[in-house]
């Protein structure tokens, strides 16, 4: 018989994981709380909120869920994975102690100096007095205000000048758009180049790395608009090279692993970090920093992940539980491009549950993963900021651009919208 998966989460991050899961001779059942109706389609849906830790652990018993596959932020840091490894149930995840590498970034900046881990200049406050005496002490200049805490994506407002900053220590301190995530924030020197994001699977002491991929933030079109979870992806990022890998591995990855290893919480799950490559005035060599540490999945670069995935996504993540010593991984070296559609006025306010049309008129080979989706009745209807990413591989990368948007004009509802430039270099910040 084979094993019943419990995720967490509701986006196209879990929906994309669930589908490769239902591949795996080895995966029974796969339990989703509280999913969406893409997951309902792989699995069962939990009408269980990811913060409703109590909720899950009731679920997981009466369910008998043998493995939990940690996806998403919000769970770890509540201390799910403690609770369920009390129970005997193995998870691939990071406990609560090691979250502390996403749920806290004053936590993970002191830890990134500690480590020698290159990270951009930063000072963290819990004072929003102290913050502006600070910031007024500093010469005018481009910075990047972030709430320590988790803030779905949201919580990093990018800077052009001190009264820019200004506002943004307003927003997260006073009017506490982010709750108290913002308790505590982080001003940074803000980087200019291009980003990336390195996914890897970590089993406490060694690590099996994905492809690279790469992420637009802004809502619009050329990079406009407010910073979001994530419009859309390619994989594998362009500018990444061998040695730029080597430099993740040796620079980033390995040093993280060792010193949550040295602290006795060591980290087991994926991580990924988020990385900036940027160029010294008068130097052709880029320079690679860490802006943030991910303890889970991407979202949406975990749907394309799993499309150019092609070994047992189960079999990994269980084998990581205990030891990735004896483990490969196998990928597909066609690249993937995803667009994600999104409720107009998203990532601010936008309306729900509107009809969604066109699902199925997509091209075979084609993936739409479900997140801000529900089931009304016979029809799928909108649910969220991001509703739904869509996929698609190629023989290159701008063959598998022109599939997704071939098909991304077909689905329709009422107020979407998508970036039109994904995949296209004079967009890459």
């Amino acid at each position: 018989m084979g094993a019943r998966v419990l995720l967490v989460g509701m986006g196209g991050r879990e929906h994309a994981i669930a589908w490769k899961l239902r591949q795996s001779s080895d995966v029974d059942e796969i339990y989703i709380a509280p999913g969406n109706a893409g997951t309902a389609q792989e699995g069962i849906n939990l009408q269980i909120l990811p913060t409703d830790i109590e909720g899950i652990l009731e679920a997981a018993q009466k369910y008998s869920i043998d493995f939990y596959l940690a996806s998403m932020d919000d769970p770890q840091p509540l201390g799910l994975v403690n609770r369920l490894t009390e129970y005997g149930i193995p998870c691939y995840g990071p406990s609560q102690e090691a979250s502390q590498l996403e749920s806290s970034k004053a936590w993970a900046k002191n830890f990134m100096v500690a480590e020698g881990i290159p990270t951009p200049a930063h000072k963290s406050f819990e004072n929003y007095d102290v913050a502006i005496e600070y910031l007024n002490s500093q010469p005018d200049g481009a910075l990047v205000v972030k709430a320590s805490g988790l803030a779905a994506g949201k919580g990093v407002i990018i800077c052009d000048n001190h009264a820019d900053a200004r506002q943004a220590l307003d927003t997260i301190m006073l009017e506490k758009k982010f709750g108290d995530s913002g308790s505590t924030v982080v001003l940074e020197e803000r980087i200019f180049g291009w980003e990336t994001s390195a996914h890897a699977f970590c089993d406490g002491t060694r690590a099996l790395f994905a492809p690279t991929v790469s992420d637009y933030k802004r809502a619009l079109d050329n990079d406009l608009g407010l910073n979001t979870g994530g419009m859309g992806v390619y994989s594998p990022s362009t500018g990444v090279t061998e040695r730029t890998m080597k430099e993740i591995r040796e620079k980033v990855v390995n040093p993280t692993l060792e010193g949550m290893s040295r602290r006795k919480t060591p980290y087991k799950g994926t991580l990924y970090p988020g990385l900036i490559m940027s160029r010294k005035k008068n130097s052709p060599e880029e320079v690679m920093q860490v802006l943030e540490f991910n303890a889970r999945f991407g979202d949406p670069e975990t749907q394309v992940l799993m499309v150019r995935l092609k070994s047992d996504l189960f079999t990994i993540c269980r084998n990581a539980v205990d030891s990735l010593e004896n483990t490969t991984i196998d990928w597909s070296s066609r690249p993937a491009v995803g667009v994600v559609i999104a409720s107009g006025g998203y990532p601010e306010s936008y309306t729900t549950g509107h009809a969604i049309n066109g699902l199925e008129d997509i091209d075979q080979g084609v993936q739409v993963f479900h997140a801000g989706t529900k089931q009304e009745g016979n029809k799928i209807v909108t649910s969220g900021g991001r509703v739904l990413t869509v996929v698609a591989d190629g023989k290159n990368l701008e063959e598998a651009r022109k599939r997704v948007y071939d098909n991304i004009k077909r689905i329709k509802f009422k107020g979407s919208f998508f970036r039109k430039d994904i995949a296209t270099m004079e967009a890459q910040s």
